[in-house]
C-alpha cells in the first residue's frame, strides 16, 4: 500500500503568548480566565475576520494562527498589540494582559485542522525571543512586509534558535504606537555586583555553543565563591542569550553596577576568549583581555581558562570599586582615610600581580 502523501502548505504562521501568565493565575485565577475568554471574543475574533486568519488552536496562555498573507500577519499582529495598550490603561494590575508575538513564513504540514514542522517551530521560538509587548518576524516574513506598512524593523542578527537546524535572521518590529512593558529599575545592591551575560560564538560551528555556556557558568560560579561581591544567577543572565542589547538597560533590568561579556573563536584546535568588563551605568570599559589556550581535554580547558578570566577581573573590580568610592563625595575624614589607604593597597596589589603575570595573557 503507497504510503498517504502529507498535505502542504506556504502560510503565514503567528504565535502568541501571555507574558506573565503562571504569575497572573497564582495571583488570581479567576479573574485571568475570565480576562483571557474576553480577549479571545473582544480582540483575538474579531482581528482573525478582518485579516482573514485563522486560529488553528489555543494552548491556555496562547495562541497559533494562520495566515495566506505575511503582510495580513504582521497587520493583525500590529493592531492586536495596539488594542492590548488601549485595553490594559484602565484594567487592574492583575488583569493586564501582555502579549509577545512571533511571526514566520513557512511550507508547513496539513493535518486535519492543525499545521506541523520547521515554519511553526520557528513562529514559537520567534514568539519567545521577542519583548513583552513586541513582535519578532522571521527574514521571510521581512522581505515580503518591508515597504508594505507604515512600520519599522530592527535587524537583531542571526540566531541559532532551538531545535532548528539552520539559523534564522531576526527582525523586531518597531512602531511608535506598539507597547512596551517597561522592565522595573531594580536597586543596586549594599556590595559590588556583577552579571556574566552569554559569551558570543564566533566560530559558525554549533557544537562550541555547550563550550561557551560552560565557560560561562564556570566563571559565575567562581565568582560567586568571592564574598565581597554580588553575582547574578546564570538563568537571569541567559535571558539575553542571542539578542542584541543595550548594556546600560541589561544593568537597570538585572540592578547590577557590572557586566562580564565577551566571545569564543575557535581554530583548527586552539580556543580562543575574548572578555570584557563594563561598568553598567557610564558603558565604559573597566578591563578587557583575551585568553588562548589547545583544545585537548575540554573540562580541563574551560577550568583553565575561567581561573585565568577569575583572576584578572576580580583586580579590575576592586580597582574600580575603589575609584568609585573615591570619587563619591564624602564629609567625613575618617571615611576619606580608609579610601585613601584602599587606593594605595589597591595599586599596590596590582603591581604585584602585574609582575607575576609578566605581561602574559596565554592559558598555557
Amino acid at each position: 500500500m503507497a504510503e498517504e502523501r502529507a498535505q502542504r502548505r506556504l502560510v503565514a504562521i503567528l504565535a502568541a503568548d501571555v507574558v506573565g501568565y503562571s504569575r497572573m493565575m497564582g495571583a488570581n485565577e479567576a479573574g485571568t480566565l475570565t480576562a483571557l475568554k474576553a480577549w479571545h471574543k473582544d480582540t483575538l475574533q474579531p482581528l482573525m475576520t478582518k485579516h482573514s486568519g485563522r486560529v488553528v488552536k489555543l494552548m491556555g496562555d496562547g495562541v497559533l494562527a494562520e495566515f495566506a498573507s505575511a503582510v495580513s500577519a504582521v497587520e493583525c499582529a500590529v493592531e492586536m498589540q495596539e488594542s492590548m495598550t488601549a485595553a490594559n490603561e484602565d484594567a487592574p494590575e492583575d488583569r493586564k494582559i501582555i502579549l509577545r508575538i512571533g511571526i514566520n513564513l513557512g511550507d508547513v504540514i496539513v493535518e486535519g485542522s492543525d499545521l506541523y514542522g520547521d515554519g511553526v517551530n520557528v513562529a514559537a521560538r520567534l514568539e519567545a525571543m521577542a519583548e513583552p509587548g513586541g513582535i519578532c518576524v522571521s527574514d521571510d516574513v521581512h522581505r515580503q512586509v518591508r515597504g508594505k506598512l507604515d512600520i519599522v524593523f530592527e535587524d537583531a542578527g542571526e540566531h541559532q534558535l532551538k531545535n532548528i537546524p539552520r539559523t534564522v535572521r531576526v527582525f523586531r518590529v518597531r512602531s511608535g504606537s506598539l507597547p512596551h512593558e517597561p522592565q522595573p529599575r531594580l536597586a543596586l545592591p549594599d556590595k559590588p555586583s556583577v552579571a556574566v551575560l552569554p559569551f558570543q560564538n564566533m566560530s559558525g560551528d554549533p557544537e562550541q555553543e555547550y563550550f561557551a555556556d560552560g565557560i560561562v557558568e564556570d566563571i559565575t560560579t567562581a565568582l560567586s565563591r568571592t564574598g565581597w561581591l554580588f553575582v547574578i544567577s546564570r538563568n537571569s543572565s541567559f535571558t539575553y542569550k542571542g539578542r542584541a542589547v543595550d548594556i546600560k538597560q541589561v544593568g537597570r533590568e538585572l540592578g547590577v553596577r557590572y557586566l562580564l561579556e565577551g566571545s569564543i573563536r575557535r581554530a583548527g584546535g586552539r580556543v580562543r576568549i575574548a572578555g570584557q568588563l563594563i561598568e553598567a551605568a557610564t558603558g565604559g570599559h573597566v578591563w578587557a583581555d583575551r585568553f588562548e589556550g589547545a583544545v585537548g581535554d575540554v573540562f580541563e580547558l574551560q577550568d583553565r581558562i575561567t581561573e585565568s578570566v577569575v583572576g584578572a577581573i576580580e583586580p579590575g573590580l576592586r580597582r574600580a570599586e575603589t575609584v568609585r568610592a573615591w570619587v563619591k563625595p564624602t564629609d567625613s575624614l575618617d571615611a576619606m582615610i580608609c579610601i585613601s589607604a584602599a587606593c594605595i593597597k589597591s595599586m599596590l596589589r596590582h603591581m604585584s600581580l602585574s609582575t607575576q603575570r609578566s605581561g602574559s595573557c596565554a592559558v598555557q
